[in-house]
Order: structure tokens, then C-alpha cells, then sequence
């Protein structure tokens, strides 16, 4: 199965390097991306004192959850150099502007045998950290082959995949198991997800149940912007703000639906609509305009400006901004929950005692989604007229809306602590002791 999976990604590779090539072109990205793809390391890299970490974090979520990570190895092993490659480009602008303690950030090689092999001989890394659980085999591979250990850290195996997985587990459970074994250790967020994984091959004894370290992800900052919208906001006397962040492509009318509910009540009330994807915010602003809203995107608002007051909803267009701009929400929804997307972080918002409200599709999240509701820190909606009664509802009741947030906040840090065990198993790998000691 690995010949073929091999002849299978050399053939792609055809087709792909152009598509990067392109794509970098287009999107006016330095040559250095499509190298790093192909197997460079960051630039100005070079390898010096102990060998570097590398952990790798494919998208926007994963580097979040990394940050208290690659904070805390930073201060636990000052001698070596933690690097961090994503996927995505908005994971690695993410990773920019919120993991400011690395000594590097670049794009994860395409798993072709080629690319791979010369990405770890470029970094030499000690050992690789993948966050959650994003397999790639031929770097698996090609790792153990250079004997370098991959930890799989906050691993979690949705319902979705693990479903899709036992569908074709007579075709592909052999080859699975094979991949898996090529792995050093797998650190699951629950015990669910440690079952799952010995259930697709991972070998006995290498799976652990450590926790989901997204309960240990720093309190967000509010931008200079948020600050500014925050003047704003008291001095134009607007009320409610509302936030729906990590929004997916057609929840945008659902959203908007809400807020008209919102909008009815109170007519000085305010939507910030922050859509996941960069790709979408074009669209979320035409949807808002055709809808009738006064929109506004957040790139062409100056903040030397005064805000307009005619303004309903503000297209959040920017990266790295939201999390903060829940601090001045009366009431949120997380998005990716009403579509079958499976959710997003509930954690932004509690941090600030919002009690997050969200759709019925959160199998990304599946057990703190749980966890919340349980604890009456949380409210799950299943339409965009539910979602704006929901909003009325908090708003209306402050008693209600502060129980809520407290609860969500205290759980948060209750749960804290993933960090902590995780940096303990990957001591044990740098020093080379034995797992399970």
C-alpha cells in the first residue's frame, strides 16, 4: 500500500507544484513559500546548539491551541530553537502575529517522499509535534527513517472521520495501522479519542489521555482597533453589540436573521461579523448590503475617523482581531455550528464571561461543547430565528447573561492543566527515557 500511496503522491506532485507556484504568484507570496513547501527550511535558518522542535499546526485553531505550548518548551528548553510550520496561509499570518517566541514560522512540506526527506534534513529537528491529528505517511515515514520521533499532541478523531474510517477500515485499517506505528506517542485530548485511535492501529501503549490544551490558551488581547471600537461604541451610546465569529460560508443569512430580531428591539444596536475564511469577506459584505444592512468592513474603517453612525454591521475582514472583540460583545454566536462544519473555539468568548451560543454541528468540539451545556455555560441554537431569540433573551436578562458567563469562565479554568502533562511526556522523549516510566 505504501508503493502505491507513494506513485500516487509523485504523480500529484505534477499537478501540485505548478498549483503552488501559481497560487504564490497570485497571491503575491515570496518564492521562499513554494521552497518551503518543497522541502526548504525558514529562511535565515540554520541550525546551531541542540537540535530544534518543530511543531506543526496546520491551521488558525491549531496555532492557537499551540501557543501555550510553544511558549512554555521555549522556557522549559531555552538551549534549543522551536520552529513552527502550518498549512494554511491564514494559519501561518496567525502564527505571525500570536506565537512571537518561536525562532521561526514556514509552510509544512507536501508529503511526497522528496519533499519531505529534505525538510528534515534542512531543520534536524529533535523530534516533531503535530497538533490534533493531521497523518501525513509519507513524513511519518520518512522520520522514523532519520530517527526522529513524532509526538501527536491534542490529537482528537471526530465522530465524522472515525465513522468514515470504520466504513473503509477493510481496505485502508492495515495500512493505518502501519502509519500509525511509525508515530512516537499520541497524547489525546479525551478518553474517547484515545479509543478511537487504538481502534484505527495506534500500538498499545503509546496512546495517553493528557487533555485538550485549548483550556490553556492565553486570555485574548484586544487590538488597537478594538480599543478604538470600544470608544466608539460608548460614545455613539450603541447597545447591544453582538459578535458572530468564525462564521461559515451560508451562515451569513442566518446571522443577519438574528440580528434584524435584534435590530427590532433595539435599533441602536450593533453586529461585528467575522467570517472564518478570508476567502468569504467579500461575500459576507455583499450578503449584508443586499440584505439592506449599512455594512462596513473592517479594513476601510479609519480610526481617525469617527465611526459612522448609521452603521449596523461591521465586516470583521482582518486576521487575529476577533477573539478580542468578544470583550465588547452583550452576546455571541460561534460559528461553523449551524453548517455542518464542526465548530469552532468556544473558549474566546468565556474568557471574557460570554456565554458562547452555538449550532448543533460541533463535532470538532464535541465534549467541551457538551461540557458547556451541562453546566448551563452555554446555549445550543438550531436557526438563525432561534439564535436572535436566544441574543433578546441575553440581553434582556443581565442576571441570566452574568450566571452564564461566570459559569463559562470557571470552567475554562478548571480545566486547565493539558500543558503541563504534555510538556512532561515531551521531556521524556528529549531525554530519552522510557515512555510509560
Amino acid at each position: 500500500m505504501y508503493f502505491f500511496y507513494r506513485i500516487l503522491t509523485a504523480i500529484g506532485m505534477i499537478f501540485l507544484a505548478p498549483y503552488y507556484a501559481f497560487r504564490t504568484w497570485r497571491r503575491g507570496e515570496p518564492l521562499g513559500a513554494l521552497r518551503e513547501r518543497l522541502g526548504s527550511a525558514p529562511p535565515g535558518w540554520t541550525s546551531r546548539g541542540e537540535p530544534a522542535i518543530w511543531i506543526h499546526a496546520v491551521s488558525v485553531g491549531e496555532v492557537l491551541a499551540a501557543q501555550p505550548l510553544a511558549d512554555e518548551l521555549k522556557r522549559r528548553f531555552p538551549e534549543r530553537a522551536v520552529l513552527v510550520s502550518t498549512t494554511t496561509e491564514t494559519g501561518r499570518r496567525v502564527a505571525r502575529e500570536r506565537l512571537r517566541s518561536v525562532d521561526g514560522i514556514f509552510y509544512f512540506p507536501l508529503d511526497w517522499t522528496g519533499a519531505v526527506r529534505r525538510g528534515l534534513r534542512a531543520i534536524s529537528p529533535a523530534l516533531v509535534i503535530v497538533m490534533e491529528t493531521e497523518i501525513w505517511p509519507n513524513f511519518l515515514r520518512e522520520a522514523r527513517r532519520q530517527g526522529v520521533p513524532v509526538l501527536f499532541v491534542n490529537a482528537r478523531i471526530s465522530e465524522k472521520s472515525f465513522a468514515r474510517f470504520r466504513r473503509w477500515e477493510f481496505l485502508v485499517g492495515p495500512f493505518f495501522a502501519r502509519v500509525l506505528a511509525d508515530a512516537e506517542l499520541f497524547l489525546a485530548q479525551t478518553p474517547e479519542d484515545a479509543a478511537r485511535l487504538t481502534k484505527m492501529g495506534a500500538p498499545d501503549g503509546r496512546v495517553e489521555v493528557t487533555g485538550n490544551l485549548k483550556y490553556d490558551s492565553h486570555a485574548p488581547e484586544m487590538s488597537r482597533f478594538g480599543v478604538w471600537l470600544e470608544g466608539q461604541v460608548r460614545q455613539q451610546e450603541r447597545w447591544p453589540v453582538v459578535v458572530a465569529g468564525s462564521v461559515a460560508a451560508e451562515e451569513e443569512e442566518a446571522v443577519l436573521a438574528a440580528y434584524d430580531i435584534v435590530q427590532r428591539r433595539w435599533r441602536r444596536a450593533l453586529l461585528i461579523l467575522a467570517p472564518r475564511k478570508p476567502d468569504r469577506f467579500d461575500q459576507a459584505a455583499s450578503i449584508a448590503a443586499a440584505a439592506g444592512w449599512r455594512e462596513l468592513r473592517r479594513s476601510h474603517i479609519r480610526s481617525d475617523a469617527p465611526l459612522d453612525e448609521n452603521a449596523d454591521v461591521i465586516v470583521l475582514d482582518t486576521i487575529g482581531e476577533l477573539a478580542g472583540l468578544y470583550l465588547l460583545a452583550d452576546a455571541v454566536f460561534v460559528g461553523g455550528s449551524l453548517v455542518p462544519a464542526g465548530g469552532h473555539n468556544i473558549l474566546e468568548p468565556a474568557w471574557f464571561s460570554k456565554p458562547p451560543v452555538f449550532g448543533p454541528s460541533m463535532e470538532n468540539f464535541r465534549d467541551m461543547a457538551a461540557q458547556f451545556l451541562k453546566e448551563q455555560a452555554a446555549v445550543e441554537v438550531r436557526s438563525g430565528q432561534q439564535l436572535g431569540k436566544v441574543w433578546v433573551k441575553l440581553v434582556e436578562d443581565r442576571g441570566l447573561r452574568e450566571r452564564m458567563g461566570r459559569a463559562a469562565r470557571e470552567l475554562l479554568l478548571r480545566n486547565r492543566g493539558a500543558t503541563a502533562r504534555t510538556l512532561d511526556r515531551i521531556a521524556a522523549v528529549l531525554d530519552g527515557r522510557e515512555l510509560g516510566a
